[in-house]
């Protein structure tokens, strides 16, 4: 078998390697074994990182959704379920984008969302309060009632 000096090519990869591998720590970015290692191993965490921020915003924008859809009397599977009905096709990005910039838009999706469900619409103009206000703590309630209102006696000036 004849003999293979490769040229410049083998100098060409190894320093391609070191330089992805700079700003590593210690021989990790000096000595091609270790940095190759430890590039490989990076570009394999880069790539499921592209992965888990799709999932990230994907959840971020249901998030969005559920938060404004509540607002308007819905919540956030019958909002999707009901511009499924609507024949409204707008996907979850643009569907967060609207609930957070341009609030009034949104509300009008969600009334077409709601007209498409049969819903009443007087029980969507009132959102729901939030679960603190309707509920009012009956520890202070008592504290109130037990204490009667002090008054203000006149000073002596």
């Amino acid at each position: 078998m004849p003999r293979v000096k490769r040229g410049n090519k083998r100098r060409l990869k190894r320093k391609k390697i070191l330089s992805e591998a700079k700003g590593y720590y210690g021989a990790k970015s000096k000595l091609y074994r270790y940095a190759k290692e430890q590039v490989d191993r990076s570009q394999k965490f880069a790539y499921i990182g592209r992965k888990l921020k799709k999932r990230d915003f994907r959840s971020l924008w249901i998030i969005r959704i559920n938060a404004a859809a509540r607002m308007n009397g819905l919540s956030y599977s019958r909002l999707i379920h009901g511009l499924t009905l609507a024949g409204i096709e707008v996907n979850r990005k643009m569907l967060a984008e609207m609930a957070v910039r341009d609030p009034d838009s949104f509300q009008q999706v969600a009334s077409q969302a709601r007209d498409a469900l049969g819903a009443p619409a007087e029980a969507a103009a009132a959102p729901a309060e939030p679960a603190s206000e309707a509920k009012p703590d009956k520890k202070a309630e008592s504290e109130e009632a037990a204490e009667p209102p002090a008054e203000e006696e006149p000073s002596a000036e």
